[in-house]
């Protein structure tokens, strides 16, 4: 069911916080053009959720367990490319701003900024526009580019979150060696000493 069918734009909600999510979700509630068909609190089941409901956009935050919202967007680029992305997220961080729209985002907003710009975004991409933060966008002609591969952010990003590189392997199916050699290339990109300062200076570019 579309937005052309029932006069509304349909919208499905991806934020793993609950009080922001109902927040989010009440805020766009009240617009008499939009409709919140659901609204979950991790990457994997909004996948699922999109899949079930074909919403016209997806408002995701960056930053969720089972996949992250950059994850999810590019999941939803290649299954259900009629359906638009909103990233609503505190990461006012060129690197992620690029992530974003390279994964397939239509929009990119921070937390910070006015509740009405939301639905307005949500407006906007479901016209096929794009909407950006003015000052997020002006800083990323200016930024570095991110040097790491998918795989070596993917093992990063879990080895700085702790987890030891049998746990790594184990859980992608690679072996010991193999993790070390994407977590030494990682380390040797990011000019860092060990792979919990790699992790930190590679977030804080925005490249986690």
């Amino acid at each position: 069911m579309s937005a052309a069918s029932t006069g509304k734009i349909r919208v499905v909600l991806a934020e793993d916080q609950a009080m922001v999510r109902g927040a989010l979700a009440a805020l766009l509630s009240i617009e008499h053009d939009i409709e919140v068909v659901a609204a979950v609190a991790d990457g994997q089941e909004a996948l699922r959720v999109v899949g079930r409901e074909r919403p016209d956009v997806l408002v995701t935050d960056i930053e969720m367990p089972q996949l992250t919202g950059l994850e999810l967007t590019a999941r939803v680029r290649e299954l259900y490319p009629e359906t638009r992305v909103v990233i609503v997220t505190t990461f006012a961080r060129p690197g992620y701003l690029r992530r974003a729209l390279d994964a397939g985002a239509h929009g990119y907003l921070l937390k910070d900024r006015p509740s009405a710009e939301l639905a307005d975004a949500v407006r906007r991409v479901n016209q096929s526009l794009r909407v950006v933060d003015p000052a997020l966008a002006a800083e990323i002609w200016n930024a570095e580019n991110d040097p790491l591969t998918d795989r070596e952010r993917q093992i990063l990003r879990r080895a700085g979150e702790g987890e030891s590189t049998a746990e790594i392997a184990r859980s992608l199916r690679l072996s010991d060696g193999t993790v070390r050699n994407y977590l030494s290339e990682a380390i040797a990109k990011m000019g860092a000493s060990n792979r919990v300062e790699a992790s930190r200076l590679a977030r804080t570019k925005g490249w986690l």
